[in-house]
């Protein structure tokens, strides 16, 4: 065994084993494997992504699983990739481009895209490198990308098999459209977000008629595409008006006042304007009254020739040029100020326009029931349990989708059609849809074939990524052995993007769930509770936390401090530099010690030694409790429990504690050879949290053997834990805080040698304090300690009581007795007069209602370590016999 070094220099071991894990391929699964496997597919990352704190908490997350699974003799396959990420990754070239002083129209289609290609070949690997940096053990040599040859085959394989059975189709309906991006988003990538916005009243004058009625509208500049008035049948103010006209404000076309239950009489002035080409609930509308549908836009939001006078303007200065039309044909009743939910395009937050288009659809439904089924039977779990509400709320409620996108990277529909001539009007009406590329139309041989312009949506891809990562639809060793895969993590923003249609794809092309295990991780927010995020300049670098601190550290500190949501600010990462930093000094202490390690010792030999102190045999138990524990919540999904088990264990119960009790045996062989075997132990408890620190002691320990990475997990011995053991030291432990403190209290000198009376009734007390007498003055620095039955009736002397053990020490030789007495009894005081303010300010309205949550809970926080810092003092002074 080597000596370590003094201090742990991550900078210089973190690259050492991310290239020792890679040459050694240590990571990759062999389908061919006798162990049951364990696989996760990773959430592919966009191309045009960089590592951020999510990022680092997910691949953390999942790490600690994997890793854990292949110490438990699992052949685990963590599928790494990225995601093409086709309307961001097109707009990053495009904005190339454009720096250039070039559009993608001008280089044409097949030019744009070898550009991206080259722009993937890049940067692409970007993310992959990052996660490298992280320890990420995924199977690297497995890498895919949902644009690599054999993926795009899968992508086009399930497009083809939809359409067969009548799950894809094609037609107008309206979509919502990014004027920006010009494309076409689903439901869920309209990402809703409340604004303030107006409503806007407006007179429509009936036909022949000095009357008119009025509409309420958020979007006044729609009102040119209007083909109707409605109102709600049974709202009374109206039924006079069913069947009349009115003539069209600004565009003078006459259109009918009709009659809909859909209509809510509560809702502005209970009469509203029915526009179908431009709002998804007047579509329906138009189609059950059979009203005419027309599109007043260009694709950009701009007007259209249809909108008259208005024509050329962008959709919003056309609004407020309407306004001020409307205004001066006295046709405003008023307008008021309105909040409401509006659509914004997830990637580049334009409000997204409702717009009547052409598009490709996946029927839902019938996808949706097994996946609906694989839920509510238990099949499937979602952690935590709150999430499955929301899951069933969508998947139940769930809307077909629309999977074409109007952009130049992705996946190419596999569509062509019959045209007969340069002007792409159809010569066949029905498409041709085929795997590879026809040279000529099945129904009138034509060779004039037109391949559909648009591409499909990216998660259209992604959603097959469980198997299709496998080599789907080819049969092959790595699908029989590594689908169905095991858990998934992710963030619950994308459990309608992502989850729920990977598990509808599963039953649709495998005919079975994709994942049993569905973990949803909180959200990373800095110490003020906002979501981390460039915009706000408040997003912190993973890597240069990595930098400063370690990725042990990095991974270590977001662990620990996960839950519900995670409040990071980068001195939190100290506490995982900290704990690494600790895991090396005691490592350190124990090899320089070691002289006699015998390779074979087993930690069951302890139970069996005769002459061993309790210390030893409470460790060893100690571990064994930490041990179980911590394998059971691994399992569970608790991951931040699991930090905090191993934290308490190595740094409290093990340094501080047993560390300490041993530091002047070191002479002994049993001590170095329980010491070491629970040092080995702990370091592969920990490897999954923490791969690198761990990883650069245990080859410190055993250089030239197998990585830590492929030892086996710990051995549970339910023997080796004794619960009386562990309660005959708990009771030691607890008196010698309580003295420790009881120094504190009084300011007596840490290394001040002090007198003490120990007492009990119960004879099983005094044999505990009489076998460790020698351990209780070293860790209380007592002189003199006295055991025996009965307690002192020494005046001037602090007490504590520890179950039935009463202790005594005289404090009239150490101290001011009635100087200190004074002082604790101010510090009362103070404490009572911070308590008094600091409960008035959160008794106060005002400051409830305007201070952000987290500042008030750190303020509750306070108070309560106030109440109880109040309460130490009295017990101290009520203590004190006089």
């Amino acid at each position: 065994m080597k000596e370590l070094p003094k201090q742990f220099d991550f900078r210089g071991v973190e690259g050492k084993w991310i290239q020792y894990w890679k040459d050694n391929d240590l990571f990759h699964a062999k389908a061919d494997s006798k162990k049951p496997s364990y696989v996760i597919t990773i959430p592919p990352p966009n191309i045009t992504g960089i590592l951020h704190m999510g990022h680092a908490l997910n691949s953390t997350l999942q790490d600690i699983i994997i890793r854990y699974k292949r110490m438990n003799g699992f052949e685990t396959c963590w599928m790494p990739g990225t995601d093409h990420a086709g309307i961001a990754t097109q707009n990053v070239v495009e904005k190339k481009l454009a720096a250039e002083g070039k559009s993608r129209h001008d280089v044409g289609r097949a030019k744009f895209l070898e550009e991206v290609w080259k722009w993937k070949e890049h940067h692409g690997s970007t993310i992959i490198k990052q996660l490298e940096c992280l320890g990420a053990s995924c199977d690297w040599p497995r890498t895919r990308f949902t644009m690599d040859e054999g993926y795009s085959n899968a992508v086009k394989e399930a497009f083809i098999r939809l359409y067969e059975k009548g799950l894809i189709y094609r037609g107008e309906y309206i979509i919502n459209w990014c004027p920006r991006c010009l494309t076409a988003l689903s439901d869920e990538e309209a990402e809703h977000k409340d604004v303030n916005g107006s409503l806007t009243h407006i007179k429509y004058p009936i036909k022949e008629s000095s009357d008119h009625i009025i509409v309420a509208t958020t979007r006044p500049e729609t009102m040119l595409g209007d083909t109707a008035v409605a109102v709600n049948p049974k709202d009374k103010r109206y039924k006079k008006y069913i069947g009349k006209t009115v003539v069209l404000p600004l565009s003078n076309r006459e259109i009918p006042i009709i009659s809909d239950d859909f209509v809510d009489p509560k809702f502005g002035t209970g009469a509203v304007k029915v526009t179908p080409a431009h709002d998804p609930n007047d579509f329906t509308m138009g189609q059950r009254h059979d009203l005419e549908f027309i599109n007043i836009m260009h694709e950009d939001g701009r007007i259209n020739e249809k909108g008259g006078e208005f024509s050329g303007l962008d959709r919003f200065d056309a609004r407020k040029k309407i306004i001020q039309s409307l205004t001066k044909s006295n046709l405003i009743v008023k307008i008021e100020d309105h909040s409401h939910a509006v659509g914004h395009c997830y990637r580049c937050q334009t409000i997204v326009e409702p717009y009547l288009s052409k598009q490709w659809f996946v029927k839902m439904e019938p996808l949706a029931k097994p996946a609906i089924k694989a839920v509510t039977s238990g099949k499937i779990k979602i952690h935590p349990k709150r999430w499955e509400k929301v899951y069933m709320n969508w998947m139940e409620n769930i809307r077909d989708w629309c999977i074409s996108r109007q952009i130049w990277w992705g996946h190419r529909i596999p569509v062509w059609y019959c045209v007969g001539d340069d002007k792409g009007l159809l010569k066949c009406k029905e498409p041709i849809v085929s795997r590879t590329t026809p040279e000529k139309c099945p129904h009138c041989n034509s060779k004039n074939l037109k391949q559909d312009e648009d591409v499909l949506d990216t998660w259209f891809s992604s959603w097959l990524w469980p198997f299709a990562t496998f080599g789907w639809p080819q049969d092959n060793e790595d699908i029989k052995a590594f689908y169905p895969g095991h858990a998934l993590f992710t963030a619950p923003e994308i459990i309608f993007f992502w989850v729920a249609r990977m598990i509808m794809a599963g039953y649709e092309f495998m005919g079975d769930l994709p994942f049993s295990d569905i973990y949803l991780h909180g959200t990373v927010r800095d110490a003020k509770g906002r979501k981390m995020s460039k915009s706000l300049g408040n997003a912190l670098d993973p890597l240069e936390v990595i930098e400063e601190y370690g990725a042990d550290a990095l991974r270590f500190s977001l662990i620990i401090n996960s839950g519900q949501d995670l409040f990071i600010s980068k001195e939190k990462f100290e506490i995982g530099r900290n704990f690494a930093n600790k895991m090396w000094n005691a490592s350190r202490l124990i090899l320089m010690n070691a002289d006699s390690i015998d390779p074979s010792f087993d930690l069951k030999s302890v139970a069996k030694m005769n002459n061993i102190d309790l210390a030893s045999r409470w460790i060893t138990s100690r571990f064994h409790g930490t041990l179980s524990k911590v394998s059971a919540a691994i399992e569970q999904y608790r991951y931040s429990e699991a930090e905090s088990l191993i934290y308490d264990f190595f740094w409290g119960d093990f340094c501080d504690w047993y560390l300490e009790i041993i530091k002047d045996r070191w002479s002994e062989e049993a001590i170095q050879n329980i010491a070491f075997k629970i040092l080995e132990h702990s370091l592969k408890m920990i490897h999954p949290f923490m791969p690198f620190v761990t990883e650069e002691i245990w080859d410190q320990c055993h250089e030239g053997e197998e990585s830590i990475s492929r030892k086996p997990w710990p051995l549970y011995e339910k023997k080796l834990f004794n619960q009386t053991t562990e309660s005959s030291m708990q009771t030691i432990i607890d008196l010698v805080s309580s003295i420790r403190n009881m120094r504190a209290q009084w300011n007596i000198k840490p290394k001040e040698q002090i007198q003490c009376h120990l007492s009990s009734q119960q004879k099983e007390d005094i044999g505990l304090l009489q076998n460790n007498e020698s351990v209780i003055k070293k860790l209380a620095c007592i002189g003199t300690l006295v055991i025996d039955k009965k307690p002192t009736k020494e005046k001037n002397a602090a007490t504590i009581l520890i179950g039935n053990i009463k202790g005594s020490i005289p404090l009239g030789d150490l101290i001011d007795i009635d100087k200190e007495k004074n002082r604790m009894l101010d510090q009362i005081n103070e404490q009572k007069k911070a308590s008094k303010g600091l409960g008035g300010r959160l008794k106060n309205k005002d400051f409830i209602s305007k201070a952000p949550k987290d500042v008030i809970e750190k303020e509750k926080v306070r108070l309560e370590s106030i109440h109880l810092k109040i309460k130490e003092l009295q017990k101290a002074v009520a203590c004190l016999k006089v």
